[in-house]
């Protein structure tokens, strides 16, 4: 059996029964999954995602698309295989977000002559405007976050965060 195969038998018999609803709108105990840091940061990043996706949708874009656009526009010239794993994208996953992203005209793709097979990456000039729009917008997003936590508050929180990833 693969890994995929248990992860979905696993998930297949984690699932409840269907939700019955209740008269009264009590909250509800979770028990301890209201101290897990996985189900709090899973829950924090719900909630900005969604406002992230909100503000991009004015535009069209996708949160990864708008990574995709930054990392090109701070390192043009860059492989997919550079994004891709400075993103940590897989590239079945990154090609079809690429697709999109010259579809709309906000970056191509050139061959590297030492390297047939590989491409590099440009924003277009279309692209880089989009970008600066999109940046704008998810400054926003990122004041409401600030106010949400106050100034050290959003500090400490990205520091621990970075602790986390180097877990």
């Amino acid at each position: 059996m693969s890994a995929r195969d248990a992860r979905n038998a696993h998930v297949r018999a984690m699932r409840t029964p269907p939700v019955v609803e209740r008269e009264s709108s009590a909250a509800v105990d979770l028990g301890p999954l209201s101290g897990f840091i996985g189900y709090r940061l899973r829950r924090a990043q719900l909630q900005v995602l969604a406002g992230f996706e909100q503000a991009l949708r004015e535009i069209g874009l996708s949160p990864g698309q708008l990574s995709v656009l930054v990392v090109i526009s701070r390192n043009p010239g860059l492989t997919q295989s550079d994004v891709c794993t400075a993103l940590g994208i897989q590239r079945a996953n990154f090609t079809p977000l690429l697709h999109a992203l010259e579809a709309t005209g906000l970056a191509t793709r050139q061959v590297l002559p030492a390297d047939r097979r590989s491409n590099t990456l440009q924003l277009t000039a279309l692209g880089r405007d989009v970008l600066v729009r999109a940046l704008a917008l998810h400054e926003r997003l990122e004041r409401r976050i600030t106010d949400c936590l106050g100034g050290g508050g959003r500090a400490q929180l990205a520091e621990l965060l970075r602790k986390l990833e180097a877990l």
